[in-house]
């Protein structure tokens, strides 16, 4: 258990048959109904936000008409995502938030990613009424080790009898997921044996992003990563992650997260999460 900002966050470790699907689960909750306004930034990853207490106020991608596309929820799902997103809370919130790998999101919505590309939707309209009793129940349970328990059981029964991966998929991911975007798409076609064009239709579909979007997602991903650490540099940064120079590198950040790299290396980020 730890306070992140104004917030508690409380987690574990999840079961080994977990591990291939989710990337993090935590709890979070806070007693001050203090309202805040985060963007979220692209991370490679669906996330699921299992909500307890006081809802969003609003989400909607930046640059959005927030009369016109802002949603007013719950519990929700977003799948993976090549742009900034805007999150307003009223405060008092209390939540589960998981990560999930492309590939376990797509085993436990069983449907195509790429029906969720950019795309925020109630968890009841993906997942049907069992995520509405799933909530009532976590709701209902005050003690986090038991909440965890719930959550555990329902992940691993939705997922075991979800949709299998194609294998090819699962190695192009693992294969940009490695080299952190910085691998060819052509290559990485020639190391699953099937055409570039047969290769982008099925990874897009079960992943969310085209191969070559999921390459730039995790190289900003990796250098929004490395801007955190002390006294790294720029320089640094664009020659790790494979950009050509730092025009490129401001290009990519202003594309995907709204922002410069040294804006987002002096701001408090939190899994993906940016405070405003």
């Amino acid at each position: 258990m730890t306070r992140v900002g104004g917030r508690w966050r409380v987690t574990r470790p999840w079961p080994d048959r977990l591990r291939p699907f989710v990337h993090s689960y935590a709890g979070y909750w806070e007693s001050a109904l203090t309202p805040y306004r985060v963007r979220l930034v692209p991370t490679g990853r669906a996330v699921v936000v299992i909500n307890l207490g006081e809802p969003f106020t609003q989400v909607r991608r930046l640059g959005d008409d927030p009369g016109t596309h802002g949603l007013v929820t719950g519990s929700l799902v977003a799948g993976l995502e090549d742009g900034p997103r805007v999150c307003d809370h009223p405060g008092g919130q209390e939540a589960i938030r998981l990560e999930l790998t492309p590939l376990g999101a797509y085993r436990l919505v069983a449907l195509p990613m790429s029906e969720l590309t950019n795309r925020v939707v109630g968890l009841r309209d993906v997942l049907g009424p069992g995520a509405g009793t799933l909530t009532e129940q976590l709701a209902g349970t005050a003690d986090w080790g038991a909440r965890f328990d719930l959550l555990d059981t329902a992940l691993s029964a939705r997922i075991e009898r979800g949709p299998d991966p194609a294998p090819e998929v699962s190695h192009a991911w693992q294969l940009l997921s490695r080299a952190g975007g910085a691998i060819p798409v052509g290559r990485i076609a020639a190391e699953v044996g099937w055409s570039q064009g047969h290769l982008i239709r099925r990874f897009t579909e079960q992943v969310g992003l085209t191969p070559k979007m999921s390459a730039r997602v995790l190289r900003f991903h990796r250098a929004a990563r490395l801007l955190t650490r002390e006294d790294v540099n720029l320089t640094e940064v664009t020659a790790a992650c494979g950009f050509y120079d730092q025009a490129h590198l401001n290009r990519e950040f202003r594309a995907l997260a709204g922002t410069t790299p040294g804006r987002m290396a002096v701001a408090r980020v939190a899994e993906g999460a940016l405070a405003l």
